[in-house]
């Protein structure tokens, strides 16, 4: 099939690297320039495992990229992956959708013949029906469901595994109120993952609410499954019971499962926290208290805050040296949106400590932008040296290696927030949950 995918984010990207993976010839769109020269120069604009080697094999044949509209009349049906951060109050900002939707729907006035758009992004019950689709037929001057369709395709990429996470889905979610037409052309485009010998997909087909509402239930759903172990691991703690040990225990429950049962520092990122405060804006916007939501993100942003307060157990932060290992929200991306470092930086340098941090990514160039105060080093044992103290906020592997640089710390505590650090002699250890 022709493919086009407006927007080359996160989402966008990989969601047009892979369907060149599989087959599909595809055109990326974005207003910017840069990213569209990289895509074409087979380089990828993001950190994420798998996808430069799909680019830089795609790129030029099967996968090319544009800044011009006009190419999606030459496919079959348009992603739109566009963004749609959070305002302050948590609500959705649709305004970069709304932009690309009328770019689009401009651009459909020139198409001959049924043409799908499919809606990538995170948008709330509703707002399809009532913004996205009125813009397209303004735009276009066609009318939706007869001259072009319009259906939500929720994604399940995790960063750091979006790659994997898009040729194994578990679920494929064909949000159309019935358009046929537009449930024909996703079930060709996706045939060849659930055409896999060891395919596990299953296709769900239901309407453009439900749709949309299946994505923030999912991401929502794991957060609060990951804060409510949180929530247990931090009673397990006050009693010197290993956490783990009881999270192994209960996984092997099929009601409960052992996925996202591992408790530390929290949960961030650009999913989790957007959607769940999305999910409380709306649900206010109803006049519905949504009192677990809330709860949720409470007790998600005082683990950072409970690392600081072990530290000071053992050692007074103020004045300082403190040493904050990993930056971005998870390994393998260089992500710091909803990073568990941000909370924890705050609150050390609240309490007057000197911070100096490392990730083994650009993470902490990004970083710099939000807090210049604190001291970017290129290694974990620079942040180590002279330290009187270390948190470590993410689990990238090469932590676990860490030995002999705890011996150039000048006081060597160690509050491990992810359980990759092993306990040793020399150092004082404590472990947030466990």
């Amino acid at each position: 099939m022709n493919v086009s995918v407006v927007g080359s984010g996160y989402v966008g990207t990989s969601v047009a690297a892979c369907l060149a993976d599989l087959g599909h010839d595809v055109v990326a769109i974005d207003i910017d320039a840069d990213i569209v020269e990289r895509i074409n120069a087979g380089e990828s604009p993001i950190h994420e495992p798998g996808l430069p080697e799909r680019i830089e094999e795609h790129a030029g044949g099967r996968l090319r990229a544009t800044t011009d509209h006009a190419a999606l009349l030459d496919t079959d049906l348009t992603f739109v992956a566009m963004q749609t951060p959070s305002r302050d109050d948590g609500s959705i900002d649709l305004s970069v959708v709304e932009a690309g939707m009328r770019d689009v729907g401009e651009t459909l006035a020139e198409k001959e013949g049924y043409h799908l758009v499919v809606v990538k992004s995170t948008v709330l019950p509703g707002m399809t029906e009532e913004r996205l689709i009125p813009i397209l037929e303004e735009a276009s001057g066609k009318t939706a469901g007869e001259e072009f369709g319009v259906a939500v395709n929720p994604e399940f990429q995790s960063q750091g595994t979006a790659v994997d996470d898009f040729m194994n889905p578990d679920k494929l979610v064909f949000g159309t109120d019935g358009d046929a037409r537009a449930l024909s052309l996703l079930n060709d485009l996706y045939d060849p993952l659930v055409e896999q010998a060891d395919a596990r997909a299953e296709i769900v087909e239901t309407g453009l609410r439900e749709g949309a509402m299946i994505k923030y239930a999912n991401n929502v759903f794991l957060a609060a499954k990951l804060s409510t172990i949180n929530e247990i691991a931090n009673v397990c703690k006050e009693y010197g019971v290993d956490s783990y040990e009881v999270s192994e225990a209960i996984g092997l429950d099929e009601r409960i499962g052992a996925p996202f049962l591992r408790s530390g520092a929290g949960w961030g990122g650009s999913c989790f926290p957007k959607d769940t405060d999305a999910l409380r804006a709306a649900a206010r916007e109803k006049e519905y208290d949504p009192v677990l939501l809330d709860a949720v993100v409470t007790v998600n942003d005082r683990q950072p805050v409970r690392m600081v307060d072990f530290l000071e157990r053992h050692t007074d932060v103020a004045g300082k040296r403190i040493a904050v290992l990993g930056l971005a929200f998870k390994p393998q991306t260089d992500d710091i949106r909803g990073s568990r470092s941000k909370l924890a930086i705050e609150a050390l340098e609240a309490r007057g400590a000197q911070v100096v941090a490392f990730d083994p990514t650009e993470a902490a160039d990004h970083m710099a932008e939000q807090y210049p105060d604190v001291e970017y080093v290129d290694s974990a044992a620079a942040a180590l040296d002279g330290a009187h103290g270390a948190l470590v906020m993410t689990d990238w592997p090469e932590f676990a290696a860490l030995d002999a640089e705890f011996d150039a710390m000048a006081d060597p505590v160690v509050v491990d927030g992810r359980r990759i650090v092993e306990r040793r002699e020399g150092i004082v250890y404590d472990g947030l949950t466990w």
